[in-house]
């Protein structure tokens, strides 16, 4: 029985092709799909044809996709529930709602040890935002921020937004964001910022630093290269400057001269395919997942979902994605 299943086939293009699933074993299980989340961060850049094809991918969606070149599957935000089990696996499995690292399609078959069950309090859409909360938990583990501390994200896409919601529960001094889309600002401001300043305005570096002073702490989470430069600028006195954005194959100009090297900023990488080398010890993937859903069930997100295709029409979700991103902050594709 063939599924269907989104392909990256070009810059600019998708399809919806039949494949042959795997097939049940008595130690796996099948699961019917029904939403996906799309990521508009490395799901666009692989859009566009500037994710570099050589780059292997790594840590969930490692064995779904050999690398990133055309044609490709790829995603790892699926909800769905168990409709089938192997002889080896228990009762229990079955009707189970389940979140898998598993790209856009209807249905597939894997491994119970990969799937992870969703709580009984959060829907099957909410809990597609599982991985950019992780990716959010990541982001704070690898930071540390500390009681009073000034913070600043720049970028308030979904993972910025939810990086916001989660700082905003922490005792900062203050909670900065820097976005050019208005309505994501007047969000980030609702989700708990205390100051929301447009990078595009004159002087946007003295609306950072005037209210409370320079940041001690700058996360850059807007994909932009450029915006790494204006990040470091702004920082303060031996900051620290956190990277979660991923930039594909475009080249981030640094100005190393200035502010960096005088003012002993520190500029950190934070990725959540690993655990940081710090935390190996007492942390583990089992539980940053146990967190991401206790703030999953506990921050109020589903505002964050601007618009929801059925995954007929994933193609256009795309080019909506891409032609149009000051209208969206998070797509999801259902297949019900």
């Amino acid at each position: 029985m063939s599924i269907t299943s989104l392909y990256f086939t070009a810059p600019g293009q998708t399809e919806l092709r039949e494949r042959e699933p795997s097939s049940l074993t008595a130690e796996s299980v099948r699961v019917e799909t029904a939403f996906s989340a799309i990521s508009s961060g490395t799901e666009k850049l692989l859009y566009r044809g500037e994710a570099p094809d050589s780059l292997e991918t790594d840590g969930p969606v490692e064995t779904l996709v050999d690398d990133l070149s055309y044609p490709t599957r790829y995603g790892y935000a699926t909800t769905g529930r168990v409709v089938e089990c192997g002889n080896d696996v228990g009762e229990e499995w079955l009707g189970r709602r389940v979140f898998a690292y598993n790209p856009h399609e209807k249905g597939f078959v894997t491994d119970p040890e990969s799937l992870l069950e969703i709580p009984e309090a959060i829907g099957m859409r909410r809990a597609t935002l599982l991985a950019t909360m992780e990716t959010a938990v990541n982001f704070v583990l690898d930071a540390q921020p500390t009681i009073g501390e000034r913070v600043a994200v720049f970028g308030q896409g979904t993972v910025g937004l939810v990086t916001t919601a989660l700082l905003s529960q922490m005792p900062l001094d203050s909670l900065t964001v820097v976005e050019p889309i208005e309505a994501r600002r007047e969000v980030a401001l609702q989700l708990g910022a205390d100051y929301a300043v447009d990078p595009n305005t004159t002087a946007f570096e003295e609306q950072i630093i005037r209210p409370q002073g320079r940041p001690d702490l700058t996360f850059e989470l807007s994909g932009n290269p450029d915006a790494l430069d204006d990040a470091m600028e702004v920082t303060g006195f031996d900051g620290r400057v956190v990277v979660g954005s991923w930039y594909g194959t475009e080249p981030a100009s640094l100005s190393f001269g200035g502010r960096f090297h005088r003012h002993r900023l520190s500029l950190e990488s934070s990725q959540v395919s690993t655990i940081a080398p710090q935390h190996e010890g007492r942390w583990s993937r089992e539980r940053r997942h146990n967190v991401a859903w206790d703030w999953l069930a506990e921050l109020s997100l589903d505002r964050l979902v601007t618009h929801e295709f059925p995954f007929e029409d994933a193609p256009e979700a795309y080019e909506l994605l891409d032609n149009a991103p000051d209208e969206v902050v998070q797509v999801l594709l259902s297949y019900g």
